[in-house]
């Protein structure tokens, strides 16, 4: 059986479906999946809506995800994922990712996973354990969270993925999934699986946008997202009570642009032409920047540029996400021929898998003839 041709250049990529996108995702990866789609410098490019993969931490709350898939959608669709160019597919229905997962679990040991510095963090996120590293859950680690790691390279792995951009924080997965790739490839001697690149972000802020309350990471467990779907009001009122230097009391007071939520998200989506549009006093940020060191410029002023900042970022997404969302059955056949493709691809590489491994039982005639010779013995 051919394996796929390893010289092309594939993508693979996603999210889990636990809510709708915020301008965190948009940051740290939508905007790019967007200029790689359009660079024409990749054969494909798959997007995964990692629902399996949601499920766990909410494995009580299906519902959850399972409403969660078509936003999920409306949010890719919105910000310029072209399905002509991009293909999006549902992790749950692509059935060779299960059978893959199984297969790599033995590939892997449970100290292995356990020394995984992303798994230990998400430990830490999802409430399994503190941050010494401690087990607080009484009811113990679920086997499925422990070992998402292996369900991530089954992902990649299944469509032959040559590139996967991801934020640094990810670096260890990649790795985990090279260690399994290396490790099929050398125990049924074929080059069947293809080791995978990261692609990490160009800058710090494109890395990781902090939440509106000025920690380290927009999360929507901790309630601190401005989602791509939010009306001009909410916005408002989210950018208002942001945080910003709290030693910064008086306009006059010099401030602290280090730490600040509202500077970083300026650096994150300001351009020189909008200070002459909204706020003509400064030529750009740097300039803004110094007055707000030196002290005489007040926070709600440069909120309030902030907020027009980023309504002109948000309000063509809101108006293509409320196009599509007033034709959702056109959003699930895309879903749907998407995860066609990505099944077909993916039962090709499982089969490859299989025939490596001997055990494509009817569809390997070898194997009969030598059942067929022991048999005669």
């Amino acid at each position: 059986m051919e394996a796929k041709d390893c010289k092309r250049k594939v993508i693979l990529t996603g999210d889990r479906p636990t809510g709708r996108l915020h301008l965190g995702h948009y940051v740290g990866s939508l905007q790019r999946r967007v200029q790689l789609q359009n660079s024409g410098k990749f054969d494909e490019i798959n997007i995964l809506i990692a629902d399996d993969q949601a499920l766990t931490d909410n494995w009580s709350n299906p519902k959850k995800i399972r409403d969660n898939i078509i936003e999920v959608a409306l949010d890719y669709l919105s910000v310029g994922i072209d399905p002509a160019k991009s293909n999006i597919c549902i992790q749950s229905a692509v059935p060779a990712l299960h059978a893959l997962t199984f297969y790599y679990m033995n590939l892997v040991t449970t100290q292995r996973l356990s020394r995984n510095p992303t798994v230990k963090s998400e430990m830490v996120l999802r409430g399994f354990s503190s941050a010494e590293g401690e087990n607080d859950n009484t009811a113990g680690l679920p086997a499925g969270f422990f070992t998402y790691p292996v369900s991530q390279a089954a992902d990649i792995t299944a469509f032959k993925a040559t590139t996967v951009p991801v934020g640094e924080d990810q670096e260890p997965m990649l790795e985990q999934t090279r260690e399994i790739v290396r490790k099929f490839n050398s125990t049924y001697q074929r080059d069947v699986l293809v080791e995978p690149d990261i692609l990490l972000p160009d800058n710090e802020t494109q890395r990781r946008l902090p939440g509106t309350d000025g920690k380290a990471k927009m999360s929507k467990s901790l309630g601190n997202c401005i989602y791509l779907s939010d009306d001009p009001k909410t916005v408002k009122q989210k950018v208002m009570g942001m945080y910003t230097d709290p030693q910064h009391i008086n306009v006059s007071d010099p401030g602290h642009v280090e730490g600040n939520a509202v500077f970083t998200y300026l650096d994150a989506f300001c351009r020189d032409d909008q200070f002459a549009a909204y706020l003509p006093d400064y030529a750009n940020l740097d300039e803004m920047k110094e007055h707000y060191r030196k002290g005489g410029l007040g926070d709600v002023k440069c909120k309030k540029f902030l907020i027009k900042v980023l309504e002109e970022l948000l309000t063509p997404i809101r108006e293509e996400r409320a196009k599509w969302a007033a034709n959702i059955p056109e959003v699930y056949q895309i879903l749907k021929d998407g995860t066609a493709r990505a099944v077909e691809e993916s039962n090709q590489t499982l089969a490859e898998v299989r025939d490596a491994m001997r055990i494509n039982y009817f569809e390997d005639d070898s194997i009969i003839s030598d059942w067929e010779s022991w048999i005669q013995k």
